[in-house]
């Protein structure tokens, strides 16, 4: 064979294997998205002819079709529980809204550009990625929906077959969704994970901004080498490979010339939920206004100096995710609300666009827009530390009532260790009575969500029953545990309507009945009837209201019987 032929048949060879391997995004026009059938032939395809690429089913979605997860591991060992002793998870979430499907499109470059070599081999960790987590969103696919978004031409929507948000549900895990992630999350335990989303609200310069999980939430040793280091890395590498970030701009219809402060994703969010378990999380969010194929690269890109950066460091985060724990101890405090700090900042010259106003062509009336022809550059303030508004007292233990099965069943899907009370016993615990709350007045992904609980605390001697639990909160889960059963934390199983039957009073009285024995309970209780003049004294608007004073003779007389109502389930030991 001639050398001219030799060569022809080596170029046509490799010209077919780049063909054979391109995603539908490569193939197309820098503005399209693969579909979920796409997705899933071309992930197919790796996994049929590199034995580095797995293609597994995890979970399912609300509308049955099932989760996919890809996995990228060049080592001989395949069992994870194996692998974590030794090497690092990277653990990549995709389209949980699939109108955002930029992270879709650039895992499916990333892992083919793993399997074909193009990037070098990690020596210490391995890769899962989420293929497409909303399925039924991905699958309800058109053009309209993200009125504010620059491409692609088509997508998926925002809710899923329940129309949930689910970047709103892995706490609470309402869907078939959040639970098979909770599933896969702990089969996985990674180290480092990333959740790939597309912006709204303010127009600037930058095609690539991020939030950084909630620093406080994440643990101080963590949360410091997260911030100052691990992610400091990322972005100046990112930097290098041409894309300038800043943090999330936590800002709609204004300009952020003066400063903003870091967003607090609570667990509900899936960052928030992985910093429960000492996880180093990000949710990048490019920019909706810039073009398509530019956010596909920067996802691309950033997923590519995490890949770098924990190769190097693997090690050292494996060792601060244990360190972390020893500031979770039994007896220590524990901020359970958060607030920004203002006194403390730190500064960057934020590249953004001069906002201006001018006269709506609907209304007339003046209508924000940003003047493109008018970028800038300005020093602004970042505030990125938060301060603690209550403390909770970590206790030894929580007990929790076999009747509180949905609660149990949330703690095992999460891996959290209980141990069965055998025989009926009496233990000396703290009890919590639901002293105050708010609720919302539009419903929240399915719930009227509570907020500012407050609670009263109380010393009790309590016989639990054989087959209630213990829960122990020395173990890796600690910060899952008080996040969900601290009815005053932001995202407590509490505040998620997991408890509201004890909100409901199941006695009443009939006023023209209890009027004579209220009568006779003041002539006969010194006690009680010091105390109800007393607070007719106080409070002059009870003096005047005759139905509250027979209410509160009730709820402070024997006959108010109801040891259930407002009585918080879940008790702590200290």
């Amino acid at each position: 064979m001639k050398p001219t032929h030799l060569l022809f048949l080596l170029i046509s060879s490799f010209i077919f294997s780049q063909n054979q391997y391109q995603t539908p995004f490569e193939k197309g026009n820098g503005n399209k998205t693969a579909t979920y059938e796409e997705m899933n032939n071309f992930y197919e395809n790796l996994a049929k002819n590199f034995n580095t690429i797995q293609y597994l089913q995890k979970g399912v979605d609300d509308n049955g079709k099932p989760i996919y997860v890809v996995v990228y591991n060049p080592f001989n060992e395949k069992d994870f529980e194996k692998l974590r002793k030794e090497k690092a998870v990277l653990f990549i979430n995709n389209g949980i809204h699939p109108g955002e499907p930029d992270g879709i499109d650039a895992t499916m470059i990333l892992m083919r550009d793993l399997a074909l070599k193009k990037i070098k081999t990690p020596e210490n960790f391995v890769i899962a990625a989420i293929s497409a987590y909303n399925i039924s969103g991905m699958l309800n696919r058109g053009a309209f929906s993200r009125a504010n978004q620059n491409g692609p031409e088509k997508y998926g929507f925002r809710g899923n077959a329940r129309n949930l948000d689910l970047n709103r549900d892995f706490v609470k895990a309402d869907s078939k969704n959040a639970k098979s992630f909770q599933e896969l999350f702990q089969w996985l335990k990674p180290d480092v994970f990333i959740d790939n989303h597309v912006s709204n609200g303010a127009d600037y310069q930058y095609t690539f901004t991020y939030i950084s999980t909630f620093k406080e939430r994440l643990g101080k040793v963590l949360g410091e080498y997260f911030y100052n280091d691990f992610q400091a890395k990322n972005l100046l590498d990112l930097k290098k490979l041409g894309y300038e970030s800043t943090p999330y701009v936590n800002i709609h219809g204004d300009v952020p010339d003066i400063g903003f402060a870091a967003f607090e994703d609570t667990p509900r969010y899936s960052t928030g939920y992985a910093s429960l378990f000492n996880t180093l999380a990000t949710m990048p969010e490019t920019h909706m206004l810039k073009p398509y194929d530019k956010r596909v690269d920067a996802t691309y890109k950033y997923m590519l100096v995490n890949l770098q950066n924990l190769d190097k460091d693997y090690l050292k985060i494996k060792r601060l995710r244990l360190e972390n724990l020893k500031h979770y101890k039994a007896g220590q405090q524990y901020g359970i609300r958060w607030k920004i700090d203002s006194t403390q900042y730190s500064t960057m010259n934020f590249k953004g666009f001069e906002g201006k106003y001018k006269p709506s062509e609907i209304s007339g009336k003046p209508r924000l827009y940003y003047d493109r022809n008018k970028p800038f550059t300005k020093e602004i303030k970042l505030f990125t530390t938060a301060i603690p508004t209550g403390y909770i007292t970590i206790p030894e233990y929580y007990v929790i009532p076999q009747s509180q099965y949905r609660v149990i069943e949330e703690l095992k899907r999460n891996q959290i260790h209980m141990k069965l009370i055998r025989k009926d016993s009496a233990i000396a615990v703290e009890s919590y009575k639901i002293d105050d709350f708010k609720t919302v007045k539009n419903p929240a992904e399915g719930h009227y969500l509570h907020y500012d609980t407050k609670v009263s605390r109380s010393d009790k001697k309590i016989t639990f029953q054989a087959g209630d639990y213990l829960v122990s909160t020395q173990q890796f889960g600690v910060k899952y545990i008080i996040e969900t059963l601290e009815p005053e934390a932001k995202d407590s199983f509490f505040n998620w309507n997991f408890f509201d039957g004890i909100l409901s009073q199941k006695e009443y009285f009939s006023a023209y009945i209890f009027e004579d024995t209220a009568a006779e309970l003041l002539k006969k209780e010194k006690d009680l009837k010091q105390k109800f003049e007393a607070k007719k004294a106080s409070d002059k608007e009870f003096s005047t209201d005759g139905a509250a004073q027979i209410d509160w003779i009730y709820r402070n007389s024997p006959y108010f019987e109801e040891k259930t109502f407002r009585q918080y389930p879940i008790y702590r030991i200290l």
